[in-house]
């Protein structure tokens, strides 16, 4: 059934600056390059998923869409979950009413190499998903990561989903899409209900602010994202040393945790670093 999150995208207005950018947040360079139907992509693969940028690179209809839809800078789009039996996958979200798209093929060829990755999938309405645009597949590989060095990053340890309607991402994510619920808890000092959602070895964090108004018929939205790596201080001193524009190393909010923030060359994207004590 499902195992992991495949990737997830960030739709970018400028694909070099992008490229730039997380080439130098995660330490390594992107394992897959392509470039279709006016549109650029690149695939950088960790431990445990993938970041998709995707930018409009010529004259199309695929390529206006990503305008428009970055007009006002980059955003985290789609989330790409993986399958090890899409047809089945497909059946029991067909039951459970989230009226999955056909099951399609899908090929990509690599702009350098010329190398081809094949893969079947479908996509979930996005109204059935609270705006989140949600796809599920089935590649015939798996990208591999590449060798990191130390202060790299080897992992997305979270995601940050805003919601106004945490009981609806309750039903979506845990009861029809099928996730393990591992926390449902409200913090009143931070004036926030958090959800945590276990897919593999890294975490959907669903939050919802009890301090704001909110309309419960809005749709959520994919909003920041947590990395792991081998050593945080060799992380805070690569980037530093980079230029970026980085906070000190604190105690994390998760008890036996330290973090930092990077406050630039993210396209905008909330973005913290992290570490875990040993246990």
């Amino acid at each position: 059934m499902i195992t992991a999150l495949d990737h997830l995208v960030l739709a970018c207005p400028n694909f070099a600056e992008a490229i730039r950018d997380y080439e130098q947040l995660l330490g390594h360079k992107p394992v897959w390059e392509t470039s279709a139907d006016g549109v650029a992509s690149a695939l950088f693969a960790v431990g445990n998923t993938a970041l998709e940028v995707l930018a409009p690179d010529g004259a199309s209809a695929a390529a206006d869409s990503l305008r428009a839809i970055t007009a006002s800078g980059a955003k985290l789009t789609s989330l790409v979950y993986r399958s090890d039996d899409l047809p089945e996958d497909h059946r029991l979200m067909t039951r459970r009413a989230l009226l999955p798209g056909e099951i399609a093929a899908g090929t990509s060829m690599h702009t350098v190499t010329g190398a081809e990755r094949k893969w079947t999938r479908f996509r979930i309405p996005d109204a059935k998903m609270a705006g989140v645009k949600t796809f599920v597949v089935q590649p015939e590989s798996v990208l591999a990561p590449p060798v990191a060095t130390s202060g790299a990053v080897m992992a997305l340890d979270h995601l940050v989903i805003n919601t106004p309607n945490p009981d609806r991402a309750l039903a979506n994510y845990g009861v029809r899409f099928g996730l393990r619920l591992a926390l449902d808890r409200t913090a009143e000092q931070w004036k926030t209900r958090f959800l945590f959602f276990r897919l593999g070895d890294l975490t959907l964090e669903i939050i919802h602010r009890l301090d704001a108004a909110h309309d419960p018929a809005a749709d959520d939205a994919v909003w920041g994202l947590t990395w792991t790596t081998d050593s945080l201080e060799a992380a805070h001193a690569r980037l530093s040393s980079n230029g970026r524009n980085v906070s000190e190393i604190r105690t994390g909010r998760k008890p036996g945790t330290q973090v930092f923030t990077v406050r630039d060359g993210t396209q905008g994207i909330p973005t913290l670093f992290i570490a875990h004590a040993l246990r």
